[in-house]
């Protein structure tokens, strides 16, 4: 039986309006309405042609239910100029990775959630120090914070598609985290992206619409607990430096130069005056773009491990594609940049560029 909740995810991921897959495909709005809402079963060469314009299998209509991600229930980092369309394309990649999440699941044994509800917490500094507390992490530096997340039952996941104004987002299912991150941004920005989106998980599981700008600050203000614990700041920077000594130090603590300087000022070890003259000339040097002194990007190890196990057995990205009734790019969209790219150079990862397959050894 035709699915018409799929084809809405379908046209989400295509980020085509109603209108448009109605012209596209020759129907009217309104018929294509009908469909949307369920009130009418599509005739077969109808469904073939829908599929053929979104770029899914046939197959992929007839599936079952999927959980649903709805707005409300994601926190997104950067929604100020995202647009409806990449929201939804993002929200529908949500439901594809959980297609895919269930599938491993189904084959490997994943570790399981470990973690605190700190939803009543009113400080976001001492949420992160419980969490670091419970987690057994002391206050050293976190050496690979998405190892860290899956080793936490945090189901990691890339975007599916590459976008400016979207950088990460996450939400639960059921008692299951996951993690959506932009993996084309530097190693340092990307971390305390997953710190961030860390941070919504853990305050705001049940607090509705995570899109507010005090929801944003509280997942801002743990990430930056998170990652540079106060107490090593003060023990390691017990004074104020200059910008060329904050580009050294950052690698203690994986973050970005500009990341480090605002935490040295809200900590009071940078004064106002001093920041603000970093922070002109960081923009002068165009560190946002081109992060100083850059680590090297952290890789999935859960991801690594399974299409490792799956290679040795043969089991291609296209039998992956064929058992989930998704395009083969949209397999490949969802872990793009968790795993090694192999024949990638560095130079070709920051531009993007894409892996010829998932074929790891």
């Amino acid at each position: 039986m035709f699915n018409p909740s799929r084809m809405v995810i379908a046209r989400h991921r295509r980020r085509m309006s109603s209108r448009g897959l109605a012209e596209a495909v020759g129907l009217t709005p309104v018929h294509l309405s009908r469909l949307e809402n369920g009130h009418h079963e599509p005739e077969e060469d109808t469904v073939t042609a829908i599929a053929k314009v979104l770029g899914f299998p046939v197959s992929f209509f007839h599936g079952d239910e999927i959980d649903p991600v709805t707005k409300e229930a994601v926190s997104f980092r950067s929604m100020t100029a995202m647009k409806a369309a990449e929201r939804d394309a993002a929200i529908a990649a949500g439901h594809i990775a959980y297609l895919l999440a269930d599938w491993t699941t189904a084959r490997y044994n994943l570790p399981g959630p470990d973690f605190i509800d700190a939803s009543q917490e009113r400080d976001p500094a001492r949420a992160a120090r419980w969490l670091r507390q419970h987690w057994g992490l002391g206050e050293q530096p976190i050496k690979h914070m998405i190892k860290l997340l899956e080793a936490k039952g945090v189901r990691v996941f890339s975007l599916a598609e590459s976008t400016k104004t979207l950088d990460a987002f996450s939400c639960w299912r059921g008692d299951t985290p996951y993690v959506f991150l932009n993996t084309a941004k530097s190693s340092e920005r990307s971390r305390f992206d997953a710190a961030h989106e860390l941070g919504h998980l853990v305050l705001h599981k049940h607090g509705g619409p995570q899109q507010g700008k005090s929801a944003e600050y509280e997942a801002q203000l743990f990430a930056a607990s998170f990652l540079m614990p106060q107490s090593d700041i003060e023990a390691k920077i017990p004074r104020a430096l200059t910008l060329d000594q904050i580009v050294i130090a950052k690698r203690r603590w994986g973050v970005s130069a500009a990341a480090l300087a605002y935490r040295l000022n809200k900590l009071g070890i940078l004064s106002d005056w001093l920041y603000r003259g970093m922070v002109i000339e960081m923009g002068r040097r165009q560190y946002r773009d081109n992060e100083p002194n850059e680590m090297e990007r952290e890789e999935s190890v859960v991801w690594q491990k399974v299409l490792s196990d799956l290679w040795s057995k043969k089991v291609t990205k296209d039998t992956i594609a064929a058992d989930l009734h998704v395009p083969i790019d949209e397999i490949e969209n969802l872990i793009f940049g968790l795993v090694i790219r192999k024949g990638v150079n560095p130079e070709q990862r920051k531009a993007g560029v894409r892996p010829l397959g998932l074929r790891l050894v």
